[in-house]
C-alpha cells in the first residue's frame, strides 16, 4: 500500500529561538519513500543536519522572530499488514543481552524504573517470561489509563501515569516500557505516524504516535499498549529511551505552537470509468 503523509506546524516566537526538530521519517524507512520527504520553512532558513546517537535524522535551525511554518508532503510505500506477532520469541538471560541493546534496561527521564520496579514484580513477576509477559504489560496498562487529549502533560513521567491513570499514548508507552524496563526486557520508545488505515469509519484525523519496542529472540518487536491491537500503516521517525529523546521540536526558548496538523493517509488507485 501507499501512504500519503507529511504535517504543517507552526510556532509564533517572541525571540531568535534555537530548536533541534525530529520530524523527518526515520533512516530506516528511507528506502520506502517513494517523493522527497524534505522539510520545509516560511520564512525560508538555513538547517543543520546530523543523525544523533540512537541514529534519528535531526535538523538545528534557529526559528526567527513571528511566526514559522514548518511543512513535509510525502509518498511512501508500506508492506500494508498488521503489526506481527511472534509468540515464541523469547526473553533473554540479563547475562546473554548484546551490549547495544543494555541502555534499554535503565531507568530514563519519564520513566522511572527505581519507582516502579516494586510494583512491577508485584504484578508481573509470578507470569512466564516472554512474549506473553509483554501482552500482559500491555494489557494491563491499556486497561489501567484512561485516555484523553485534555491529559496531555509534557512532564507527566510513568510513576505519575501510574498513579493518576490518565494520558495519551506517550504515557501508555512510558508505563509499559518502565514495567519491561523492571522485568529485565529491553524496551525503546518510538513516535512516527499512525493513521486510521485498517479501521472502522469514519476515520480521526491524522496524527502522530507513541508506540514501544522491546528485544526479544534475537530482535526488536512493536508494541503499543494504547491501541493493544495490531495495526497497519506505522511510519517510525524516530527511537529513543523516552520521549526525551524524540521530542519532534525542542526548543531553547519560549515559543508557542500555533498551528499542528497531520496527514496520513492511503493513497488509492483512481477508479478507471468503463468505456
Amino acid at each position: 500500500m501507499k501512504i500519503r503523509a507529511g504535517y504543517e506546524i507552526a510556532y509564533d516566537c517572541p525571540q531568535p529561538t534555537p530548536m533541534i526538530l525530529q520530524l523527518s521519517v526515520h533512516p530506516s524507512r528511507t528506502p520506502d519513500l517513494l517523493s522527497w520527504d524534505r522539510i520545509q520553512f516560511s520564512p525560508e532558513l538555513p538547517a543543520r543536519t546530523y543523525h544523533d546517537s540512537f541514529g534519528n535524522f535531526c535538523h538545528v535551525i534557529t526559528a526567527p522572530q513571528g511566526r514559522l511554518n514548518i511543512t513535509t508532503e510525502f509518498i511512501i510505500q508500506d508492506h500494508g499488514q498488521v503489526d506481527p506477532k511472534v509468540p515464541n520469541a523469547y526473553q533473554y538471560a540479563l547475562a546473554d543481552l548484546p551490549p547495544d541493546v543494555l541502555v534499554y534496561l535503565l531507568g530514563s527521564r519519564y520513566c522511572e524504573t527505581d519507582r516502579l520496579s516494586n510494583a512491577a514484580w508485584s504484578l508481573f513477576g509470578h507470569l512466564p517470561a516472554g512474549w506473553s509477559l509483554v501482552q500482559a504489560v500491555c494489557d494491563y496498562v491499556h486497561n489501567h489509563i484512561t485516555f484523553g487529549y485534555q491529559h496531555a502533560d509534557p512532564t507527566m513521567s510513568a510513576w505519575e501515569v501510574y498513579n493518576k491513570r490518565r494520558g495519551v499514548c506517550r504515557d501508555y508507552a512510558h508505563l509499559a516500557i518502565s514495567f519491561c524496563r523492571c522485568l529485565n526486557i529491553p524496551a525503546r520508545y518510538c513516535t512516527g505516524y499512525l493513521g486510521d488505515m485498517g479501521t472502522p469509519l469514519p476515520w480521526a484525523a491524522g496524527d502522530f504516535a507513541a508506540w514501544f519496542e522491546v528485544y526479544l529472540g534475537g530482535a526488536w518487536h512493536i508494541f503499543d499498549p494504547r491501541n493493544n491491537v495490531p495495526r497497519l500503516g506505522r511510519i517510525l521517525m524516530a527511537r529513543g529511551r523516552d520521549a526525551t529523546d524524540v521530542a519532534i521540536v525542542t526548543s531553547f526558548g519560549p515559543c508557542t505552537l500555533a498551528g499542528f496538523k497531520v496527514i496520513t493517509d492511503e493513497v488509492t488507485a483512481p477508479s478507471v470509468a468503463p468505456v
